[in-house]
Order: C-alpha cells, then structure tokens, then sequence
C-alpha cells in the first residue's frame, strides 16, 4: 500500500518515505495549467493564449513518459530537451497572463512560475548529466 502523500512547500504534493518521482510532478503541473486554462478570460486573446497554454504546459509529462522507453541516450537526450523547449515556452505565457492580468488569482500564477522554474532548471541538469554520461560512455 502507498504511503498517502501530502502537500509540501507552495502546494506542491511531496510523498513520505520515497524519492519525489518526476512524472507525478510533470502531471500535476499540467493539470494546474488546464486549471489555469479554465480560468481565462473568453475574449480573442483569452482563448488564443489558453489553446498555446495547454498545449505546452501539459507536453512535458507525456514527453518525459516517451523519453522514459527512449531507444538509445540519444534519443533520451532528444525527448527531454522537447520537454524543456515546451516548459520554456509555457513559462512565457504564464509571464505574460500575469503581465496582462488575464487571472484573478495572480498567486497561483506566481507559484506556477515558481514550479516552472524549477521543472526547467531540472530538465538542464538532466540534458548536461545525460550529454556527459554519454561522452564518458564513447
């Protein structure tokens, strides 16, 4: 049976006695990004940036899923950096709702900069560590 989980620091779900797996946390920042799709404005705007949103913010998780059945280190490396150029670009329009004010809750917005944030400096440890394993491995 699993240990329950529990929410840590901003929200975010951390679970006891275990090692924070990736995938759930891609998950559940794409699940709040949907939220924060559903909360948009319908204007032109509002809805222009909503479908660019929810088709960033939710790749990486299904992204990093491939990249975890990649075929070769290349390929690994391949995938993640699809999931880090999708995550870069969901951090631009979160800037960008925030900037405009097209959400009433600008904290959630904060946080999910904050996540994003982190999410992304993980993906870049992770392409440099991959890139160096597989130039010790030549």
């Amino acid at each position: 049976m699993m240990k329950e989980a529990n929410r840590g620091f901003k929200g975010k779900i951390r679970s006891e006695g275990r090692k924070y797996d990736l995938e759930e946390r891609l998950i559940d920042f794409a699940v709040r990004i949907i939220n924060v799709v559903e909360a948009l404005p319908n204007t032109r705007v509002g809805n222009h940036i909503a479908n660019q949103l929810v088709r960033c913010g939710t790749s990486p998780a299904p992204n990093y899923g491939e990249a975890q059945s990649a075929e070769s280190r290349k390929d690994f490396i391949h995938k993640i950096k699809i999931s880090l150029k999708e995550l870069r670009e969901t951090n631009v329009w979160l800037k960008i709702i925030q900037r405009k004010n097209l959400i009433k809750n600008d904290e959630e917005i904060k946080d999910l900069l904050d996540e994003c944030d982190e999410l992304i400096s993980i993906f870049v440890t992770s392409i440099k560590t991959a890139a160096r394993n597989k130039e010790s491995t030549k």
